[in-house]
C-alpha cells in the first residue's frame, strides 16, 4: 500500500470518528434523561446479580453444614442428620415466605416486629434491588440459622419434633431478632451493628442449640459415672473437612454479599479479606491451643477454629481493618477450644460444637465491633481500642445479651412444649440402633450397620 492510499484511508478514518463523536454528543444532549436512566438500571442489575450470586453461595453452605455434621457423628445417624439439613432449608423457605419476611422486614410496630407483607403481598425490598432477589438472600440466611441447631441435638432427637422446631425458628424466632437489628427495630435505632449476622444468624442458632441440647440431655454413653466425658468419635473426618471448606467458600457470599450492592468494589474487598484472614487465624489458634493442652494438633478442633473465626468476623467484617480481623479470628479459635472443654465439664453434650462455634463466637464477634470498629467505616461510634470509649461496646453487649436471653427462653419453651406433646427424644433402643434405621428405615452406607 503506497503512501497516498494510507493518507486517504487515515483521512477517511478521522472524518468517520469526528462524525460519530458529533452524532454521539448530540444524542447525549437530546436524550440525557434516558441515558441516566439506563445507567441507573445497569447499576441495579449488577447489584441484583451480585446479591443473587451471594444467595446461591449461602444456599450452598447448607451442604457444608450437612457434611460437617455428618462427618462429626456416627455412621448410623448420617442419613438422619442430612435429612434434617435438607428439610431445614425447605421449612425455612416456606416459613420465611409465608410469615418470616413480614415479621422481619414489614412495617415496624413498636420496634419489635413487622406487620405487613404476609406471603410477600405488598412487601417491599430492604435494599435497592428487586424484592424477590432480596427475599432469596434473606431466606438463605434464615435457613443457615435453623440448621445450626441440628448438630447440637444430633443422634437422639425425633425427626417430627425437629421439623416443628425448624418451622418455628424460621417463621418467628429468627425473623423477630432480624427485625430488631436489620428491619428497623429497637436495636438498630440504638446504633447496634451486626453487618452480616454474628448475632442475627449465629447467636440465634447457637443459643437455640445450647438450650435444646440441655433439655434433650446427653447421648447414651457420653459421660461416665464420675462425670468425665467419653470420646464418641465421628465416622468421617474427610467428610467433615469437605464441609468446612464448603462453608469457608460459602462465607464469601455470606459476608461480602451483605453489602447488598457492588458500588466501587472497595467495601466488598475489605469484607472479603477480613473474612478470609479471620478464618485462617481461627484455625491456627485453635490448633495451637489444643496442641498445648492435649499434646496433639487435633484436626477437628482446627476446623472448628476456622469456623469460629468466620462466625466471629461476621458482625465486624465491614467495620474493621485486616489486622483487627486476624486478632478477632484468633481469639475465636481459642474460645472454641475453651468452649468445648467447658461444655464437657458441665456435662452438656454438643456433638459438633454448635454452641462453642456459633453461640460463643457469635457473642464474641458482636462485642468485637465495640472494641475494634471504626466510625469512619460506618459505625455510630469508634470502638474502645480506637478511643471511642464504652458507648459502642455497651450497645453491642446489650443487644447480643438480650438476643441470647430471648432465644434461650423462647426456644426453651418451644422445646419443652414439644417434649410434653410428641416428645423430643427417641427411645434408648432406637438411639443405640441408629436413627437412620429407626427414623427413616434406611442406611447411609448400605450393607453394614454400626451399633456403637
Amino acid at each position: 500500500m503506497n503512501k497516498l492510499k494510507i493518507l486517504k484511508l487515515s483521512s477517511l478514518t478521522l472524518i468517520f470518528v469526528a462524525l460519530m463523536s458529533l452524532f454521539g454528543s448530540s444524542m447525549l444532549l437530546a436524550d440525557n434523561g434516558n441515558i441516566i436512566k439506563s445507567i441507573s438500571e445497569v447499576r441495579v442489575g449488577l447489584d441484583t446479580v451480585w446479591v443473587l450470586i451471594a444467595a446461591f453461595l449461602v444456599f450452598f453452605m447448607q451442604a457444608g453444614f450437612g457434611m460437617v455434621e455428618a462427618g462429626f457423628i456416627r455412621a448410623k445417624n448420617t442419613c438422619n442428620i442430612l435429612t434434617k439439613n435438607f428439610l431445614d432449608f425447605c421449612m425455612a423457605s416456606i416459613g420465611f415466605f409465608i410469615i418470616g419476611y413480614a415479621v422481619m422486614f414489614g412495617a415496624d410496630k413498636f420496634g419489635l416486629l413487622g406487620t405487613t407483607g404476609w406471603f410477600l403481598n405488598g412487601a417491599k425490598s430492604g435494599a435497592d434491588i428487586p424484592l424477590f432477589a432480596f427475599w432469596l438472600f434473606q431466606a438463605a440466611f434464615c435457613g443457615a440459622a435453623a440448621t445450626i441447631v441440628a448438630g447440637g441435638m444430633a443422634e437422639r432427637m425425633k425427626f417430627p419434633a425437629y421439623l416443628i422446631y425448624s418451622l418455628v425458628i424460621s417463621a418467628l424466632i429468627y425473623p423477630l431478632v432480624g427485625h430488631w437489628i436489620w428491619g428497623g427495630g429497637w436495636l438498630s435505632s440504638l446504633g447496634f451493628a451486626d453487618f452480616a449476622g454474628s448475632t442475627v444468624v449465629h447467636s440465634v442458632g447457637g443459643f437455640a442449640a445450647l438450650i435444646g441440647t440441655i433439655i434433650l440431655k446427653p447421648r447414651t454413653g457420653k459421660f461416665k459415672a464420675d462425670g468425665s466425658p467419653n470420646v464418641i468419635a465421628g465416622h468421617s473426618i474427610p467428610l467433615a473437612s469437605l464441609g468446612v471448606f464448603i462453608l469457608w467458600f460459602g462465607w464469601f457470599g455470606f459476608n461480602p454479599g451483605s453489602t447488598l450492592g457492588v458500588g466501587d468494589g472497595s467495601l466488598i474487598g475489605r469484607v472479603a479479606i477480613n473474612t478470609n484472614l479471620a478464618a485462617a487465624a481461627g484455625g491456627i489458634m485453635a490448633m495451637l491451643t489444643v496442641w498445648m493442652i492435649y499434646g496433639k494438633p487435633d484436626l477437628s478442633m482446627a476446623m472448628n477454629g476456622a469456623l469460629a473465626g468466620l462466625v466471629a468476623i461476621t458482625a465486624p467484617c465491614a467495620f474493621v481493618e485486616p489486622s483487627a480481623a486476624i486478632l478477632i479470628g484468633g481469639v475465636g479459635g481459642v474460645l472454641v477450644v475453651m468452649g468445648v472443654i467447658l461444655l464437657d465439664r458441665l456435662r452438656i453434650d454438643d456433638p459438633v460444637g454448635a454452641f462453642p462455634v456459633h453461640g460463643i463466637n457469635g457473642f464474641w464477634g458482636t462485642l468485637s465491633v465495640g472494641l475494634f470498629g471504626q466510625k469512619a467505616l460506618g459505625l455510630a461510634h469508634n470502638g474502645l481500642f480506637l478511643g471511642g470509649g464504652l458507648t459502642q461496646l455497651g450497645i453491642q453487649f446489650l443487644g447480643v445479651s438480650v438476643v441470647a436471653i430471648f432465644v434461650v427462653l423462647s426456644m426453651g419453651g418451644v422445646f419443652k412444649l414439644i417434649n410434653a406433646t410428641i416428645g423430643l427424644r427417641v427411645s434408648r433402643e432406637e438411639e443405640l440402633r441408629g436413627l437412620d434405621i429407626g427414623e427413616h428405615g434406611m442406611e447411609s452406607y448400605s450393607g453394614f450397620q454400626i451399633i456403637n
